[in-house]
């Protein structure tokens, strides 16, 4: 991925799954992107395969995190290999994520430029908590916390919206929106229906 391909992430719990295959991406509008996604019950072979088809996708893609909704799954699960403040890349895959953030004199907001790969080729100010703590399952069922700044943590709460089934844009202005919408529109050639396959 871009320039951080040569440096060695960081992945607590193994690395990510690979020899998946890439899927056009599932775009804003889609019923499933804006629906709370089936929790995770069954830890299989199926599973993994799934997972490694979101890793696929997501390099291909050149993006730094996808959901499941994102290539058109109805699973409350993501993955992620993402940079944090630091510039340190984690990688991980959550299955059911919870997010925790900060609260009271420990929250402070990043309003930081945020996309999303299913409305791509648009950016806009998105603001959302500086670190940010998601805790779930990993493939094998067992528990895993990941937590981070930075891009890391814009990530991390990004992907677990998708899994309740919120976009980014339901986050907001009407303005920023508008915003939003007319850069995707000017780069709906870049990206056609199929893309990133």
């Amino acid at each position: 991925m871009r320039d951080m391909e040569d440096q060695t992430p960081h992945a607590p719990y193994g690395p990510l799954p690979r020899n998946g295959s890439v899927r056009p991406m599932t775009r804003w509008g889609t019923p499933v992107m804006h629906r709370p996604q089936a929790r995770v019950e069954v830890y299989d072979d199926a599973l993994r395969a799934l997972a490694a088809d979101m890793v696929a996708t997501m390099y291909a893609a050149d993006g730094v995190g996808l959901a499941a909704c994102q290539i058109g799954e109805d699973v409350a699960m993501f993955v992620f290999d993402c940079p944090d403040e630091e510039g340190q890349r984690v990688v991980g895959v959550v299955c059911n994520p919870v997010l925790v953030e900060p609260q009271g004199v420990d929250r402070r907001l990043d309003d930081s430029p945020e996309g999303c790969l299913s409305y791509p080729g648009a950016f806009v100010d998105c603001a959302r908590p500086d670190y940010a703590v998601v805790e779930g399952t990993g493939l094998d069922g067992a528990p895993v916390r990941f937590e981070g700044d930075g891009l890391l943590a814009k990530c991390l709460q990004h992907e677990t919206d998708h899994t309740v089934g919120t976009v980014f844009g339901d986050r907001i202005s009407a303005k920023a929106m508008k915003k939003l919408r007319k850069q995707h529109d000017a780069a709906v050639e870049d990206y056609p229906v199929e893309w990133p396959t």
